[in-house]
């Protein structure tokens, strides 16, 4: 039950920081932003919509049974934690943040929050969420299969993310 409440969480969450992103897309787009990586955007939605379908799918085949021990609970402590990032990296940019890139030309970059210490927290928070919650509850294919698509995904996506900062 506790799977189910989590993706659900998690999937609610998802669909919330989606409306955010699309009024501030608005925001942005009506104050000058030019939108970069169009062409791999697509890829990243499709990627999070696969790890949803391979959590569940694994759970499944899994029999929906799961032994929880320390390292679970470690995961879930970690995932919890990452919120609070989530979060801060969400009021940090503001009207910027969005799931998509866009950048307003001669915008200063924002270096309050996680951005004072990193240049890309949002991307090792997701990173470390699609390994800490399919760990929760051992699903170790979906967490080793995410972690390497995303990390292809990041490659483009923070070379494409560091062309717009320069802009």
């Amino acid at each position: 039950m506790f799977f189910y409440f989590l993706i659900v969480f998690i999937i609610i969450q998802r669909l919330t920081e989606l409306t955010i992103s699309r009024r501030n897309e608005k925001w942005l787009l009506d104050n000058g932003a030019e939108e970069f990586g169009k062409e791999h955007y697509k890829f990243i939605v499709l990627m999070h919509i696969l790890f949803f379908i391979s959590l569940i799918a694994e759970y499944t085949i899994q029999t929906g049974h799961y032994d929880l021990n320390i390292i679970n609970y470690l995961f879930l402590v970690l995932f919890i934690l990452l919120q609070f990032g989530r979060i801060s990296v969400i009021r940090s940019l503001g009207k910027y943040w969005n799931t998509k890139i866009f950048r307003i030309r001669g915008s200063g970059l924002i270096r309050t929050g996680l951005y004072k210490y990193i240049k890309h927290p949002n991307y090792i928070i997701v990173s470390l969420e699609l390994i800490a919650i399919p760990l929760i509850f051992n699903l170790y294919y979906t967490a080793v299969i995410f972690t390497v698509l995303n990390a292809v995904m990041l490659t483009i996506r923070i070379k494409t993310e560091n062309i717009a900062l320069k802009n």
